[in-house]
């Protein structure tokens, strides 16, 4: 069996929740407290053993591909300066193998998933949302990883959500249970109010065995007029099993506003050089005294 080594990130969306924000910079670019989101991302699928990253982009995405770059006049700057730390901190978004490829039309994640499908061949990889940041002490997308070692099939990464919000995501049905771990009847796209299977929902992580490339190619339109990622899923369970895994870890949801602004407090309170004024800031808010 071929091992997990390629990933694919998606990064072409227009970002129009944070506009005006995101008018002239990718929302994948937007800073949680001093990185990147797309800098969580790519951490944790090298932390989960990714040996080559393909980032499919959109127009106005230039600022990613810079990020991931070297910039030796800024680094030059830093060892003149002797800021040793901040240096390192520099240096190490450059230190991974990364690959570019257009998405030159908005047709939906399914279509920017198959984009890629050149760049990964005949082998098994992984799918990584920028809109969720999992924080868990083994990263999510490696517990995925040896899901797909221990089945030898597909597997997306899943957490229960509240019913009432169920239409926001892609849903398991599932049918048996074993841990964690799920057997899968339908995988159903934004089902409407009142009609999901279960409160079982796609977190946007995802190991899929190249066959989901014979679906994808089919370039069937979905919900929302768009090719789904979810709708090819279901028809690959139809082939060979896909199952769902309940995983391990803390999701914060950075694509909408609310989301983001939890996530970076968060964050902040695990920095060592802000958190305790930064706890001290929110005690006071928190008491209704003016700061």
């Amino acid at each position: 069996m071929k091992t997990v080594k390629k990933a694919i990130i998606p990064a072409a969306g227009l970002g129009t929740r944070f506009l005006p924000a995101t008018k002239a910079m990718p929302k994948e670019m937007l800073p949680i407290v001093d990185k990147p989101t797309i800098q969580y991302i790519v951490e944790e699928a090298v932390a989960s053993g990714i040996e080559d990253i393909i980032i499919v982009t959109g127009k106005g995405k230039r600022a990613i591909e810079d990020h991931f770059d070297n910039n030796f006049e800024l680094e030059d700057n830093l060892v003149k300066k002797e800021k040793f730390t901040l240096l390192e901190k520099v240096k190490q978004p450059s230190q991974v193998d990364i690959h570019y490829i257009r998405q030159k039309e908005p047709k939906g994640l399914g279509h920017a998933v198959w984009c890629a499908r050149k760049f990964i061949g005949n082998e098994p990889f992984a799918v990584l949302l920028g809109d969720d940041i999992v924080r868990s002490a083994t990263p999510c997308l490696r517990q995925l990883i040896e899901q797909f070692e221990e089945t030898s099939s597909s597997v997306v990464g899943v957490q229960q959500v509240p019913m009432e919000e169920t239409h926001r995501y892609g849903i398991v049905e599932p049918s048996t249970v074993e841990g964690r771990r799920y057997q899968v009847n339908n995988f159903v796209e934004k089902p409407a109010q009142g009609t999901s299977p279960s409160n079982l929902a796609i977190m946007g992580r995802y190991v899929f065995t190249p066959e989901i490339f014979d679906f994808l190619d089919r370039q069937e339109i979905g919900a929302g007029g768009e090719i789904q990622l979810t709708d090819a899923i279901q028809m690959l369970n139809e082939l060979q099993k896909v199952y769902a895994y309940d995983f391990e870890g803390k999701r914060y949801d950075v694509g909408e506003k609310l989301g983001f602004v939890k996530t970076t407090i968060d964050l902040a309170l695990e920095n060592e050089e802000i958190k305790d004024e930064l706890l001290a800031y929110l005690r006071e808010k928190a008491s209704g005294v003016e700061v």
